[in-house]
């Protein structure tokens, strides 16, 4: 009888398919949690560089708004726009406010701390 085999039999590929499935199931959920986790950072770190324009924009004796905050000679050079919903642009608060995200409704978590 000829023991030299080649290849894989049908129990080892089911082993390997059952381990990689595992990995999956776990790797998975927390792919899509650090994702949103990044998302709400990104959205945070863009809230707090709008606050700091207008801030600088009020101190140079300016009313912050689209017009005088975003563009190239400006306090920020590209309108930034949250990473969650493509092309959902920020609101420039009027007076004293904090900038607002437009998908605060959706994503309670994406506001200033």
């Amino acid at each position: 009888m000829n023991t030299n085999r080649k290849g894989f039999t049908l129990v080892e590929i089911m082993i390997v398919i059952a381990i990689i499935s595992i990995l999956a199931a776990i790797a998975i959920p927390n792919f899509l949690k650090s994702r949103k986790v990044s998302q709400t950072n990104a959205c945070i770190a863009n809230l707090k560089q709008i606050q700091g324009a207008c801030e600088q924009a009020k101190l140079a004796g300016v009313t912050p708004a689209d017009a005088t905050i975003y563009g190239a000679a400006n306090y920020i050079k590209v309108a930034p726009t949250c990473p969650a919903v493509a092309a959902s642009a920020y609101t420039i608060p009027s007076g004293d406010a904090d900038p607002v995200c437009p998908n605060v409704a959706t994503y309670s978590d994406h506001k200033l701390p």
